[in-house]
């Protein structure tokens, strides 16, 4: 012992610690910041994956290895197939229309006054779950016109052009003076000047006659036309009325449209009067009276848009209303930092607004469209709600998408096996994507 120590003096300031401990322990430190979540990862994402891959291996009991048979039904069974095709639809046009319509509503609100309020309207859908669209839009694209909004708008638009008969369910009763032809009505014999023609039908309730249509009356003769009437030639209760001449409360058929013809040819044509009466000219002496089948054309119902063949396109139409304004808001974000300079410039040059669009603007969004199309097509690859909800039963085949497929397959039709290839072929459908977008950031970042 030292004679410092004896005589009680202080120790000497400790020696520093080492780099490696100081880096070890920084590590320890980082490792049980990491431990949490790198547990909830594990479990959550990197045991289903690992799970699934194992899975995808064996049959559908689970107790015997399939090899890559799972596999091989990706390509060979007709559903699988059917999702597949669908899916590339998706991907190829739902992120592209998503894509564009946002870059038109953030271009053009700069513009308007109402910008903002504008915004907030089409970004509201965002707010909707899938399962509350798929019922929105289930009911939007309904068969009936009057439930549909889709069927309703086109129906009125068809018919402002093509309008509908009142009669489509018209036909003559017994004893008629008239017989088919080509899908409407012709008289069994000529008819002459100066003898009043009578053309009844039957087949529409009073209820459902034109609201313009009045109590029949019976034509005059008229020495130098045609004169007549058509009517609904049925008055209710048994017995009531006498058939072939107009009664008190029957009504006629406004607006019917009636053609002479001569051998095979129209000569002549007239529209009833609200009380069914009707007047030709003397050259329709001796001519066959028509209704043509204009008179009875089935009401236009509109566009079956559940059907096979438009119930992707409108499925993915329902997807587009969801995630517009979520391109729109991004692109937006992106259209704020683009340098004002550089538009002024251009029109300074002489550039039109769409060359300053096209070769200006759009170039400069390049990095905001580049994640906003990955973005999507990343959630199309997944899509299953919408699909799942508003394409009925009897065209969701038609509609089936990779996802969609994987449910019915894993706990519809009890072929886990196969399931479970979906789901490592829909990841492995999705690793490219992320690695594009992946190494995209990164070089933002260098920049």
């Amino acid at each position: 012992m030292t004679s410092a120590a004896a005589a009680g003096a202080p120790p000497g300031p400790a020696a520093p610690k080492s780099r490696k401990s100081v880096t070890g322990t920084r590590r320890t430190v980082a490792a049980l910041f990491l431990l949490p979540a790198l547990v909830l990862l594990g479990a959550l994402v990197v045991y289903p994956i690992g799970y699934s891959v194992v899975r995808s291996f064996y049959n559908a009991s689970g107790d015997g290895f399939a090899g890559v048979d799972n596999y091989k039904a990706l390509f060979t069974d007709d559903g699988i197939r059917t999702a597949l095709k669908n899916n590339i639809i998706w991907v190829v046009f739902a992120p592209a229309v998503s894509t564009a319509l946002g870059l038109v509503f953030a271009v053009l609100t700069e513009r308007v006054r109402w910008g903002t309020a504008f915004k907030l309207v089409v970004f509201m859908p965002m707010a909707i779950s899938m399962l509350a669209a798929g019922i929105i839009f289930r009911l939007v694209y309904d068969q009936d016109p009057d439930k549909g909004v889709a069927n309703a708008v086109w129906v009125g638009v068809h018919d402002t052009f093509a309008p509908s008969s009142a009669f489509p369910k018209a036909h003559p009763g017994r004893e008629s003076p008239l017989k088919p032809d080509q899908g409407g009505f012709v008289t069994t014999a000529p008819v002459h000047t100066g003898r009043p023609v009578t053309l009844p039908l039957v087949g529409v309730a009073p209820d459902q006659m034109p609201d313009g249509a009045k109590k029949a009356v019976a034509a005059r003769p008229d020495p130098a036309r045609i004169t007549g009437t058509t009517w609904q030639d049925f008055t209710r209760g048994k017995g009531v009325g006498k058939p072939g001449a107009p009664d008190p409360s029957e009504l006629g058929y406004a607006g019917m449209r009636i053609e002479a013809v001569k051998d095979g040819e129209v000569v002549a044509t007239a529209e009833a009067a609200d009380d069914g009466t009707f007047t030709l000219p003397a050259k329709a002496d001796g001519a066959l009276l028509r209704l043509p089948a204009s008179n009875f054309r089935e009401p236009y119902n509109g566009v079956d848009w559940l059907g096979p063949a438009l119930v992707t396109p409108a499925v993915i139409g329902s997807y587009v209303w969801m995630w517009a304004g979520f391109a729109m808001v991004l692109i937006a974000a992106g259209l704020a930092g683009v340098p004002r300079e550089l538009l002024e410039a251009a029109r300074v040059d002489g550039a039109n607004e769409w060359q300053v669009f096209r070769k200006v603007t759009v170039p400069l969004l390049a990095p905001v469209l580049a994640v906003v199309v990955v973005t999507l097509m990343i959630n199309v690859l997944k899509v299953f709600d919408l699909v799942y909800i508003i394409a009925p039963g009897s065209s969701q085949d038609d509609a089936n998408v990779l996802a969609l497929e994987l449910y019915r397959k894993g706990f519809a039709e009890g072929q886990p096996g196969i399931a479970s290839a979906i789901a490592v072929f829909l990841l492995l459908l999705v690793i490219p994507v992320m690695l594009f977008n992946i190494r995209r950031l990164r070089r933002e970042v260098r920049r």
